[in-house]
């Protein structure tokens, strides 16, 4: 859940469900929408992880009413614990022998996956959240969660000038910084793929299909930052990254969904997004 505060600045209610679920293969299902950058880490994590078989996945479609996501023959809300009152979000881990949601936290959610499930990982599985980086990791995914995961719906759901303009200057001042950063280095901490990476490369994916215009993120389009295209190209072309996107749910939710920021609910056809199998 998300509100505009009365300094005009948007806030999102961090309050999530944090339950007891561990590794059984086949007693939980994860279940998520393709168009939710939040849900797309969960997505990802799961395809890296190799955990398709022991963690089913149920999507979910690209828009949702002021009630619940929905999938086919269910409502997203029926699943969560009677007296719930925060919001029906995804990605959430659903107890099967139950039926009822035991997580939606997730910046927690993945990172259990990593390193609770790693007796059902595939072999040769990569180690998404190594101890000896887990410090400078927290501490780069927590700047780049206020400045970029969230800094882009600052943005698009400032309530007026002055905190828009706060939150653009914020936004391209990480920017920038990644960029600094990914200069000497291929991903965030280093040569390997970590869940910082992820994080990251959720919101860059969805950068100029909908953030660049939708959310007035617009300074430049990510495909005119070379040192950031390069990166989010790297990922994108990875096994696991943009074999799981879909820019059209993607535009679908952002541009149907948000009736505020487009009253007409008019999806545009563009931009091309051929440039991301460009060579990296």
């Amino acid at each position: 859940m998300a509100y505009v505060s009365e300094s005009g600045s948007f806030e999102r209610d961090t309050r999530y469900l944090n339950g007891d679920w561990g590794p059984e293969p086949g007693r939980y299902q994860l279940v998520v929408s393709r168009a939710c950058p939040w849900a797309s880490r969960a997505i990802v994590v799961r395809e890296l992880l190799g955990l398709q078989e022991a963690l089913p996945m149920l999507v979910c479609g690209p828009v949702h009413d002021e009630d619940s996501w929905t999938f086919e023959g269910g409502r997203l809300k029926d699943l969560y614990p009677d007296g719930y009152d925060r919001g029906i979000t995804v990605p959430a881990i659903v107890d099967l022998t139950t039926g009822t949601v035991v997580n939606n936290d997730y910046p927690s959610l993945t990172l259990r996956l990593e390193t609770e499930w790693t007796a059902l990982h595939a072999e040769g599985a990569p180690d998404l959240y190594p101890e000896p980086l887990r410090e400078e990791m927290d501490e780069v995914m927590e700047l780049v969660f206020h400045d970029v995961n969230n800094g882009v719906y600052k943005c698009g759901f400032a309530g007026d000038q002055d905190a828009y303009e706060k939150a653009y200057r914020t936004l391209w001042d990480r920017l920038d910084w990644l960029t600094d950063r990914l200069s000497g280095q291929r991903f965030l901490m280093g040569d390997a793929i970590t869940e910082a990476d992820v994080r990251l490369f959720t919101t860059l994916v969805r950068f100029d299909a909908v953030y660049h215009s939708h959310f007035k993120c617009n300074r430049q389009k990510l495909s005119e930052m070379p040192v950031l295209w390069r990166y989010a190209r790297d990922l994108f072309q990875t096994p696991g990254f943009g074999d799981t996107v879909d820019f059209e749910h993607i535009k679908q939710h952002y541009y149907v969904v948000q009736k505020d920021i487009n009253p007409t609910q008019v999806v545009p056809l563009g931009p091309d997004l051929s440039g991301w199998q460009q060579p990296v």
